[in-house]
C-alpha cells in the first residue's frame, strides 16, 4: 500500500512540476522572463469565418475568398487546407505569409446535388495548429431544357416597317 501511495505522489509531483513556466535569465538586463512552453501564440486570424452563398443555381459553381492574416513576428506556412469533401475545392497560395501580411484562401463548392449544404475547410499551419471555415448555402434546382417560346417575337417578326 505505502509503494502505491508513494508512486502516485511521485507521477503527481512529476506531472505538476512539467506544467510550472519555465524561468529564463539572460538578456541585457539580466532579468527572469516566465515562458510557459505549453501557451502557442495564434498567429493566423480571419476577417471571417462562415459564409453563407444563401440560394445558387444548380450547376453553377460559386466561389468565396476568405482573407487570412499573419500576426506574427516571422513568417507564417500554411501546411494544408482541406475540405470534407470532393464538391469543395479550396484553393491558397504555398508561399510564406510575411508578418503582418494578408493572403486569402478561395473556396469554391461545385453545386451540383439539389438542397441545402453545409461544407468545414479545415486549415493546418505552423506544423499542429487548425482553424476551421465554412460554407453553407441551398442549391436550388434550375428549369429542365431551354426557356419557353416567346409569342410576342413571331408577332414582330411578322410587323414590317
Amino acid at each position: 500500500m505505502k509503494k502505491t501511495v508513494l508512486s502516485l505522489f511521485t507521477v503527481s509531483l512529476f506531472a505538476v512540476s512539467n506544467a510550472q513556466p519555465t524561468v529564463i535569465t539572460g538578456g541585457n538586463n539580466n532579468a527572469a522572463t516566465l515562458v510557459n512552453p505549453a501557451s502557442t501564440e495564434d498567429v493566423l486570424k480571419l476577417k471571417d469565418t462562415e459564409h453563407d452563398f444563401a440560394k445558387i443555381p444548380q450547376g453553377k459553381p460559386a466561389y468565396y475568398s476568405f482573407e487570412i492574416t499573419n500576426t506574427g513576428k516571422v513568417p507564417l506556412k500554411l501546411d494544408n487546407v482541406q475540405a470534407s469533401c470532393g464538391c469543395t475545392t479550396p484553393e491558397w497560395s504555398r508561399d510564406e505569409i510575411a508578418a503582418g501580411a494578408n493572403a486569402v484562401i478561395k473556396v469554391g463548392y461545385n453545386a451540383a446535388a439539389e438542397g441545402p449544404f453545409e461544407k468545414v475547410i479545415t486549415i493546418t499551419y505552423n506544423t499542429n495548429q487548425t482553424k476551421q471555415l465554412k460554407i453553407k448555402g441551398t442549391v436550388w434546382k434550375a428549369p429542365d431544357g431551354s426557356a419557353p417560346a416567346n409569342a410576342s417575337i413571331d408577332l414582330l417578326k411578322k410587323q414590317s416597317f
